[in-house]
């Protein structure tokens, strides 16, 4: 016999109740069928799960362990259920680190304005796709080259790069920084979803990389004053933070600002999402 979800709920209410009567009437079936469901929980688990008597439930050792476990999936489902129900009365957009810089709020406005019957969901998802691939996303901004096999894309702005240094860095005085220059420091990026890599310096010889995986930490290093960063106006504008100092970088090629999203079932809001941050970023 499998596990099915009903006798996970019977479980929880029983132990959230305290008697098999309450529990019988919070999920209004007789105390006879919660009986029924919690004896067919203890078989499929060939394991006593509550000890009862005429007056009191405890949990065994292995409900103890069961419940919490049982009250996550349950709530996993809810979320799933709830998804899915919801249609398309939500576009989740997804991105690594900047979502869309200085346009997201104005981006967010505007849709509530124009799509009032859709929410707009924000999800950074620090992955190549923004989170498209792994389903966290009806669509997404990225700034790294996508899977167009996978994916559809349109490309609808492009920005230019910044370099990230400390506050008290001898180059945060200087109003610009050659590209040429930065290939004495030590430049910390994001190897899966940053734009920053050897293939800036062609020829000669190139900075030292570190990685990284999550903007704050690239922050509080580069706050600490041991590494440089280079990257798009957006963070620029998304992270702005003490201790931290954004220069643009001169003779470096302009970062592609691309929306992606699936070839196959796309949301129904798809254009009007795409139509709209390109309006903006040609503002």
């Amino acid at each position: 016999m499998d596990v099915e979800l009903r006798h996970l709920k019977t479980l929880l209410a029983i132990v959230d109740a305290g008697s098999f009567t309450d529990a019988a009437i919070d999920l209004g079936v007789s105390q006879a069928a919660v009986s029924r469901t919690l004896a067919s929980l203890e078989q499929a688990l060939k394991t006593r799960l509550l000890h009862r008597t005429s007056r009191t439930i405890a949990l065994t050792p292995t409900g103890a362990q069961l419940v919490p476990r049982a009250r996550r999936l349950l709530a996993e489902m809810d979320e799933l259920i709830d998804e899915a129900t919801s249609g398309h009365a939500r576009l989740r957009v997804g991105h690594a680190w900047s979502a869309l810089g200085r346009y997201t709020a104005t981006f967010q406005r505007r849709w509530a304005e124009q799509h009032p019957d859709v929410d707009l969901l924000l999800i950074r998802t620090n992955t190549p796709s923004g989170g498209l691939a792994e389903g966290a996303c009806d669509l997404a901004i990225v700034r790294t080259p996508p899977d167009e096999k996978h994916f559809a894309v349109t490309e609808v702005g492009l920005e230019r790069r910044f370099i990230v240094m400390a506050a008290d860095d001898p180059w945060a005085r200087r109003r610009t920084i050659r590209l040429d220059e930065v290939r004495t420091r030590t430049v910390m990026s994001d190897r899966r979803t940053g734009t920053t890599s050897a293939d800036l310096w062609p020829t000669g010889d190139q900075p030292r990389f570190e990685g990284t995986a999550d903007v704050d930490d690239w922050l509080a290093r580069i706050a600490a004053g041991t590494v440089v960063g280079i990257t798009p106006e957006s963070t620029a504008t998304q992270y702005r933070r003490a201790g931290v100092t954004f220069r643009p970088l001169r003779d470096a090629p302009p970062v592609a600002v691309r929306v992606i999203w699936p070839r196959q079932d796309p949301h129904p809001a798809t254009q009007d999402a795409v139509a709209l941050i390109a309006e903006l970023y040609r503002s």
